[in-house]
C-alpha cells in the first residue's frame, strides 16, 4: 500500500520508530538514521524491543544527504525539523517531541511517568486513599507513535495515483496525546456539570473490575445497565436488582468494600475458566487477566495466529493489528465511480457552515463514510476522519441510540439527557446524523442508497450484527465495488472469541496492559480506558491504506481491525521479554524507566509531583538539590533501583515540607524530569495545551459552549480541526433522507 515511499527515521525509544513500524508494515521504504549515540533502546532489558520495532527498516548511520532522496522525515528534534523545512521544501517532516515544538513548556526535562501526571492520568487512577498511580508499560510512547503515524500518513495523502501535498510539517506532541487518551475528557464532564466543586481526590477505581479466582485474574465490564443486572444474577445477587442506588456507579464506588466482598465470594472458590464460561452465558463482558507467559497461548491469538517468529527467530511477536483485503475477485463487478443521480439517491452536500470541503489543506475532503460505530473505539476512528476533512454521516437508531450517549451528565428524567454525554460530543464533533433501523426493509434500503455513494464504510459491533442485518462485505461490495468497510470487532472476525463483546478495560486485561499496572504487592489494575483510543487510531490507520490503496486499481478492500490486536502491539514487550529472558514483567507503580521515580507527598491535601530520573547527570542535579548523601551504591542506575524504598524516603521527607511549585521550580530549573500529579479536570488549563489550541470550542444547540479536545498533532497549514458540533440524536434526517429526526417511517 505505500511502495514507493520512502522514510527517513530520525528518532529514538518507543514513539518515533512505532510509527515508522506502521509505515514499514504497510510496505514503505523506511531509512534509520540513528544518532552517534546509540538508541537507548538497544540497551533497554534485553533489547528485543528495540528489534521489535526496528527490524524492517535500512540502517543508513548519520548520512545527512538521506533527506534529500525520500518524502517524508521522522525526527525528535524541533531544529532538525526546522532546518529540513528549510532545506527541502518537498519533504514531509513530522516532528515527535513531549511539549510539541513552540509554547512555554518545550524545551522542558520530561518522561513518559512525568507526562503522565501532567496529563491527568496519574491524578486520576487508584484508591483514593493511596498515592496516584501510573500506568506502565510506556503506554503514552506507543499512543504517540500510533498518532504520529496517522498525521504521517494524512500529510502524504491516501490516492498515490496523484501528486500529494507539496510537502507539510506535522508537529506531534506526546502531552497532547496522552491528554486525548489516558484521561476520559474529564474536563468536559466538569464544564457540562458546570465546573462544580470537586470532592476528594478525584481518584476512583471501577466496581467491578479485576478480581481475583482460584488460579489467577478475571475482569468484568458493566459499561450498561443490562450488564450490571446480569452481573448481579452471575454473583448470586439477585436481591441486589431493587437497590437502585447500586446501579449508579457513583454510589457503587462508594459502598465498594461492601460489593467487592460479594464478587470475591464468588469469584475466589472458582477458576477463572468457569468465571468466563458463567459469564459468557450471560453476555457479560468479562476476560481473564493475562502477562507475558501467558499471552500469547490465549485460545483466540492460537486460533486466529496472532502472534508469529520475530525476522530472527529470536522471539514471538503479533502480527500487524489490522488486515486489508486484496481488491475485487476476477468474478466481481466491475468499479464503477459513484453515482451522481438527484434526489434520495444522492449524497447531499454538508452546508456551507459545516463542511471544510473549501480547505485544500484537509486531505479526507472529498471522503465520504458512513458511521456504523457506538462507545468509544469506533466513534474515535471516524472522529479522526472527520477532523481530517471527511464528511461523515453518524448512523443510529431511534430505539437504540449509541449507548456512549447515556454516559451522561443529566438525568434520563431530562428529556433532552442523552444530548449531555461528554464522551459521545468529544469523539462525535463534526460528523453528520441520521436514524435507521437496518433491521427493517425500508431502513436498510436507505443505507444501501447511501452506501454507493460513499467511499467508507466503517462498524465496530459483533460480527454477526451487519451480518444479520444483511450489509456483509459481500453484500457492500456488490452494490459498490469502490467501497472501503472498515471492521473493527472486539476480538476479530473469526475464532472462538468471534462473539464476545470487549470493551477497554477487557483488551487491558488480555493484553497485559492492567497486569504492568500497579503496585508490587497489590493486584493488576486498570488502565481505564486508553485502548479504545488505541484501536480507533489503528482503525484509522487502516483506512488511509485501504483508500491509498484503492486509488491504485479502484478497487475497494475489506478491512479487519481487532480492537485487541491494537492492543497486543503496544504491549508487545511483554512477550518479547518473556520468550528472551523467561521475566515476567510486573507492576512498580511506574513505567519502570527511571532510578528514582515516583509520585512523592508535598505540602497540601493530597498534592504529589511525580519525578522520574533517567540519566546519572540527572542523579546528580537531583542529589544535590535534594541533599541527598553521596552514597557510591547509588551513582548508577541499578544501584538505585536495588536500594529504591531508602531513597524515596529520603526524597519525600524533601519534599514534603515544600509545596509543589516550590518542588518544581528547583527540580526543573537544574533539568531533572519532574510535574505535579494534577487532577485530570484541571488539564484544559495547562498553559502548555492552550498554546497548542489542542481544545476547540463547541457551539451546541442543546448543551451551549464548550471546549473539546480535538487532534494531537497540528499540520503547519491547518488552524482547526472541528467543523461542527457533535450532531443531535437524527439531526440531519431531513436534509440526507427527506424525514424529519422524529419521523418512524425510516428509523
Amino acid at each position: 500500500m505505500l511502495k514507493g515511499l520512502r522514510v527517513l527515521d530520525r528518532t529514538t525509544e518507543i514513539a518515533g520508530p512505532y510509527c515508522t513500524k506502521i509505515l514499514a508494515d504497510a510496505g514503505a521504504e523506511v531509512l534509520r538514521a540513528e544518532p552517534a549515540r546509540g538508541d537507548p533502546l538497544r540497551h533497554y532489558r534485553s533489547g528485543g524491543l528495540f528489534e521489535y520495532l526496528n527490524a524492517a527498516k535500512r540502517d543508513v548511520g548519520a548520512d545527512e544527504d538521506a533527506a534529500s532522496s525520500v518524502d517524508v522525515v521522522v525526527t525528535d528534534s524541533a531544529h532538525d525539523a526546522r532546518e529540513l523545512k528549510e532545506r527541502h521544501h518537498h519533504l514531509v517532516v513530522v516532528c515527535i517531541s513531549p511539549f510539541g515544538m513552540d509554547g512555554p513548556w518545550t524545551g522542558r526535562a520530561a518522561t513518559e511517568f512525568t507526562l503522565q501526571a501532567t496529563c491527568g492520568s496519574t491524578g486520576g487512577r487508584g484508591d483514593p486513599t493511596s498515592p496516584p498511580l501510573a500506568a506502565g508499560g510506556r503506554l503514552g510512547e506507543w499512543i504517540t507513535g500510533t498518532y504520529a503515524a496517522l498525521a504521517t500518513l494524512a500529510a502524504v495523502g491516501v490516492d498515490a495515483t496523484t501528486e500529494r501535498h507539496p510537502g507539510r510539517l506535522v508537529d506531534v506532541a506526546m502531552l497532547d496525546c496522552m491528554a486525548v487518551t489516558l484521561v476520559t475528557y474529564p474536563s468536559v464532564f466538569a464544564s457540562f456539570a458546570g465546573w462544580k466543586p470537586m470532592e476528594g481526590t478525584g481518584r476512583v477505581v471501577e466496581v467491578p473490575s479485576i478480581e481475583a479466582t482460584s488460579d489467577g485474574y478475571v475482569v468484568f465490564t458493566t459499561n450498561s445497565a443490562q450488564q450490571f443486572e446480569d452481573f448481579l444474577v452471575l454473583i448470586d445477587r439477585p436481591d441486589w436488582l431493587a437497590d437502585k442506588e447500586l446501579a449508579l456507579a457513583t454510589k457503587r464506588f462508594a459502598r465498594r468494600h461492601e460489593f467487592s466482598e460479594a464478587v470475591r465470594s464468588y469469584t475466589k472458590p472458582r477458576s477463572t475458566a468457569d468465571v468466563l464460561e458463567a459469564a459468557g452465558a450471560l453476555r457479560i463482558p468479562a476476560a481473564p487477566v493475562l502477562n507475558g507467559s501467558t499471552i500469547a497461548e490465549f485460545e483466540q491469538f492460537k486460533a486466529r495466529g496472532v502472534f508469529n517468529e520475530s525476522a530472527t527467530g529470536r522471539f514471538r511477536q503479533p502480527r500487524p493489528p489490522f488486515r486489508i483485503g486484496e481488491g475485487a475477485r476476477q468474478d466481481d463487478p466491475a468499479p464503477t465511480a459513484p453515482s451522481s443521480g438527484q434526489g434520495r439517491d444522492a449524497w447531499p452536500d454538508r452546508s456551507d457552515g459545516d463542511s471544510p470541503a473549501g480547505n485544500p489543506s484537509l486531505p479526507l475532503r472529498a471522503i465520504r463514510v458512513l458511521d456504523v460505530t457506538a462507545w468509544w473505539a469506533g466513534p474515535s476512528a471516524t472522529h479522526a476522519l472527520a477532523c481530517l476533512g471527511a464528511d461523515v454521516i453518524k448512523i443510529e437508531s431511534q430505539e437504540h441510540p449509541d449507548p456512549m450517549r447515556t454516559a451522561s451528565t443529566r438525568r434520563p428524567s431530562d428529556p433532552q439527557w442523552m444530548e449531555w454525554s461528554p464522551i459521545f460530543h468529544a469523539v462525535n464533533a463534526s460528523k453528520r446524523a441520521i436514524t435507521l433501523d437496518l433491521g427493517d426493509p425500508t431502513g436498510k434500503q436507505l443505507f444501501e442508497r447511501l452506501a454507493r455513494q460513499a467511499d467508507v464504510v466503517v462498524e465496530n459491533f459483533t460480527p454477526r450484527v451487519m451480518e444479520q442485518f444483511g450489509l456483509d462485505w459481500a453484500r457492500l461490495h456488490r452494490i459498490n465495488p469502490r467501497l472501503v468497510m472498515v471492521r473493527m470487532p472486539a476480538f476479530g472476525l473469526d475464532g472462538p472469541w468471534r462473539e464476545r463483546t470487549g470493551f477497554a478495560q477487557t483488551m487491558e486485561s488480555i493484553s497485559g496492559l492492567a497486569w504492568v499496572t500497579g503496585l508490587a504487592d497489590g493486584p493488576p489494575v486498570l488502565v481505564r480506558g486508553a485502548c479504545d483510543p488505541v484501536a480507533g487510531m489503528h482503525g484509522a490507520i487502516a483506512t488511509l491504506l485501504a483508500l491509498r490503496a484503492r486509488g491504485a486499481d479502484g478497487l475497494g478492500r475489506l478491512v479487519e481491525v481487532p480492537m485487541v490486536e491494537a492492543a497486543l502491539n503496544v504491549t508487545a514487550e511483554q512477550v518479547i521479554e518473556w520468550d528472551l529472558s523467561g521475566v515476567v514483567l510486573g507492576r512498580d507503580g511506574s513505567p519502570g524507566l527511571g532510578a528514582p521515580e515516583g509520585v512523592y507527598r508535598c505540602q497540601g491535601d493530597d498534592r504529589w509531583v511525580a519525578i522520574s530520573v533517567v540519566t546519572d547527570e540527572q542523579w546528580c542535579s537531583l542529589r544535590t538539590t535534594v541533599g541527598l548523601p553521596h552514597e557510591g551504591r547509588w551513582a548508577k542506575h541499578d544501584g538505585r533501583l536495588h536500594h529504591a524504598e531508602e531513597i524515596d524516603a529520603l526524597i519525600e521527607a524533601w519534599s514534603s515540607t515544600l509545596g509543589a511549585a516550590d518542588v518544581l521550580s528547583a527540580l526543573l530549573g537544574v533539568g531533572v524530569p519532574a510535574s505535579e500529579v494534577v487532577r485530570s479536570r484541571d488539564i484544559v488549563h495547562n498553559p502548555q495545551l492552550r498554546h497548542r489550541r489542542l481544545f476547540e470550542a463547541e457551539g451546541h444547540p442543546v448543551t451551549g459552549r464548550h471546549e473539546l479536545p480535538t487532534m494531537p498533532f497540528r499540520f503547519s497549514d491547518v488552524d482547526r480541526w472541528m467543523s461542527a458540533p457533535a450532531p443531535t440524536l437524527g439531526q440531519d434526517n431531513g436534509s440526507i433522507l427527506g424525514a424529519p429526526a422524529s419521523s418512524h417511517d425510516v428509523l
